[in-house]
């Protein structure tokens, strides 16, 4: 199957594109679009791959589903369109940063300029049904985007994943420690973030990493 997606990742993941459950999953989600609302359009189902390419990759920040509602969702977990009110996880986000490295805290929530400098900011879960949160599960994502951890984890070495919350945290049984740095931490969600999400000093540590691995660290 041919997918429009990145040169680099098209590549690495062409034997993925063509395995069953990837043709059930396309048959179901083209299916999804077509007689219901869904979220992210789709021109930016694979925006978190686009605008990071496969060779770009420094740090994987994992997310669980695109935002439901209107005008939010762009593909890349965490991240809202600028003009886009900034969601409360985002802004616990930008408030450690802003604690971690005196960083200021932005008036946008597009991260489209982590994305570029090679942060893959990647759901677990690729589209979502209007208003309906977790509506895309089980459908086969899960599997697909597993597979881009792995392969991650494989053909790569030195990077950083950040896994904020039990969801996310589950993913690092996919991931070599020995050749990759793994920070976790509770969810920035207002529900949590008090529980050791502020001040998990996560943006140092992982510029930190990248530096002594002579990579060039992120402008967070």
């Amino acid at each position: 199957m041919q997918v429009k997606i990145e040169e680099s990742w098209r590549e690495v993941l062409q034997e993925e594109f063509n395995k069953p459950y990837f043709g059930s999953l396309v048959d179901f989600v083209k299916q999804e679009y077509v007689v219901k609302t869904v979220y992210p359009k789709g021109k930016n189902i694979f925006n978190a791959f686009n605008l990071c390419g496969f060779n770009n990759v420094k740090v994987v920040i994992i997310g669980q589903d695109p935002y439901h509602e209107e005008g939010q969702a762009q593909g890349l977990c965490f991240s809202v369109p600028d003009g886009i009110p900034i969601p409360p996880s985002l802004v616990n986000i930008y408030k450690e940063i802003n604690s971690d490295l005196g960083k200021p805290i932005p008036q946008s929530g597009d991260l489209t300029r982590w994305a570029l400098q090679g942060v893959l900011l990647l759901n677990a879960t690729l589209t979502v049904e209007a208003h309906k949160a977790g509506s895309h599960q089980g459908k086969g994502w899960e599997e697909f985007t597993d597979s881009v951890i792995k392969l991650l984890n494989e053909k790569k070495e030195h990077l950083v994943f950040l896994l904020w919350g039990s969801y996310a945290i589950r993913k690092s049984a996919l991931i070599n420690r020995e050749k990759h740095l793994i920070l976790t931490s509770p969810h920035p969600s207002p529900l949590s973030a008090y529980r050791g999400f502020f001040g998990n000093h996560h943006f140092s540590q992982c510029n930190n990493y990248l530096v002594e691995n002579k990579i060039e660290p992120i402008n967070w």
